[in-house]
C-alpha cells in the first residue's frame, strides 16, 4: 500500500520543498497539491526539481477552466521535469465555481470529462508515434498540431490520469478511461463497496480491463499522531469539517447511506441561521468513526489494513509540522507499505 501526504491549503510557500524533502526521507510515495490558493501546477514543477524519488500529483487541478491541449504540454511538461513521476488528477469542480469563478460554461461534466481525457489521449498520441491528430467531440475538437507545437516523443510517454469522482457516472467514467480515482474524504468504507466500486466496475467492464488495473486512492480523514492527544485534537478538527461537506447537497447520499440524512438538514438549517458553533455537536462520534480512522502512529496499522486493505492501493497521511516524531511515523509508512 502506497502513502501519500498533500501540501495543506494553507501552508506557506517557503515551506513546501521542506515539506516534499521531508516526506521523501520518511519513505512516502508521492506529494499532492490542490488548485486552491496556489497553482498546483507551478508547485509540482518546483519539487520536481527538489526531490528524487516521491510522485508528483494534482489533487485536483480543475479541468474545465483550462483547454485540454494546454493541461496536454503542462502534463507533458512536468512529465520531462520530473523524469516519469508526475500523475495528472483532474477534477469538475462545481456550476458555481466554473460559471462565477473562472467564467467558463458549465455543460454535462461526465460526458464532458470524457472527451476531455480522450482529446487529453489524442493529442499524447500525435506527439508519441506521429499520428495525425484528429479527435472531434461535442464539448472539444482538435485538428491542428504544427511542427512548433509538437515536443514530439517523450523518454517517458505514460501520464497517469486520474479523477475525482463520487456521482454515477463519474465513476464509472474511472472504469471506461482512466488510470485512477481520487476518492474524497466524505466517503465511507460501506459507501465504497456498495455505491462507489460497483461503478467503477461497471465502467471496467466496457473498456475490457480489470479493476486491479486501476488505482485507488483511499478517501478518509486521518486522525493520527505521536500521542493520544494529538489523535484528539486530529478528532475534533475532522469533526468541525465535517459539518462543512454534510450540508452540501451532493454529499448527503453518502450520509443516507447510513440513516443520517436528517443530520444534514439539521446542519443546513444551522447554517443558514448562522449558528456555526452549534454545528459540531451535531457530529456524534459514531459518525466521526465511519468517516475516519483514528489511533496513533504505533497503533493504526492495523487499522488502515481492515479499512483499506481490500481496495485502496494508496492512503493519505499528513505531516505534522513538528517533526519531533518523525522516527515513529516512518517506522508507519513502513509498515504500510507491507500491506497489500
Amino acid at each position: 500500500m502506497k502513502v501519500y501526504t498533500h501540501y495543506p491549503t494553507g501552508g506557506h510557500l517557503e515551506e513546501v520543498r521542506a515539506l516534499a524533502q521531508r516526506a521523501e526521507a520518511l519513505g512516502y510515495d508521492g506529494i499532492t497539491f490542490a488548485e486552491n490558493k496556489h497553482d498546483p501546477f507551478v508547485l509540482g514543477a518546483f519539487i520536481a526539481a527538489h526531490t528524487q524519488r516521491v510522485a508528483i500529483g494534482t489533487v485536483v487541478a480543475i479541468a474545465f477552466s483550462r483547454s485540454p491541449m494546454s493541461i496536454a504540454h503542462t502534463a507533458r511538461t512536468l512529465q520531462q521535469l520530473s523524469h516519469g513521476r508526475f500523475e495528472l488528477g483532474l477534477g469538475t469542480s462545481l456550476k458555481p465555481l466554473n460559471e462565477q469563478q473562472y467564467s467558463v460554461p458549465w455543460s454535462h461534466p461526465a460526458a464532458r470529462m470524457r472527451e476531455y481525457i480522450q482529446s487529453l489521449r489524442a493529442i499524447w498520441d500525435c506527439w508519441q508515434n506521429g499520428t495525425q491528430l484528429n479527435y472531434q467531440g461535442e464539448h472539444y475538437s482538435f485538428s491542428l498540431m504544427t511542427a512548433n507545437f509538437n515536443p514530439g516523443p517523450s523518454e517517458y510517454p505514460s501520464i497517469p490520469v486520474y479523477i475525482a469522482a463520487m456521482g454515477p457516472m463519474m465513476c464509472r467514467l474511472v472504469g471506461e478511461c482512466c488510470d485512477g480515482i481520487l476518492t474524497h474524504s466524505f466517503t465511507t468504507r460501506r459507501y465504497m463497496h456498495e455505491t462507489v466500486l460497483p461503478r467503477i466496475d461497471a465502467g471496467v467492464k466496457l473498456s475490457g480491463r480489470a479493476r486491479k488495473d486501476l488505482a485507488i486512492a483511499a478517501g478518509s480523514w486521518i486522525c493520527t499522531g505521536a500521542t493520544e492527544e494529538e489523535v484528539q485534537q486530529a478528532r475534533e478538527e475532522v469533526r468541525r469539517t465535517m459539518t462543512q461537506y454534510a450540508v452540501v447537497r451532493t454529499y448527503k447520499g453518502v450520509m443516507d447511506l447510513h440513516g443520517w440524512g436528517e443530520t444534514c438538514l439539521r446542519l443546513r438549517e444551522l447554517m443558514l441561521k448562522r449558528q456555526w458553533d452549534k454545528m459540531p455537536a451535531l457530529i456524534t462520534d459514531e459518525m466521526l468513526d465511519t468517516f475516519s480512522v483514528s489511533g496513533t502512529y504505533d497503533t493504526i496499522g492495523p487499522k488502515f489494513k481492515e479499512r483499506f486493505g481490500d481496495y485502496a492501493t494508496r492512503i493519505p497521511i499528513s505531516l505534522p509540522s513538528n517533526p519531533k516524531h518523525d522516527d515513529r511515523l516512518g517506522a508507519l509508512v513502513e509498515k504500510l507499505h507491507k500491506y497489500a
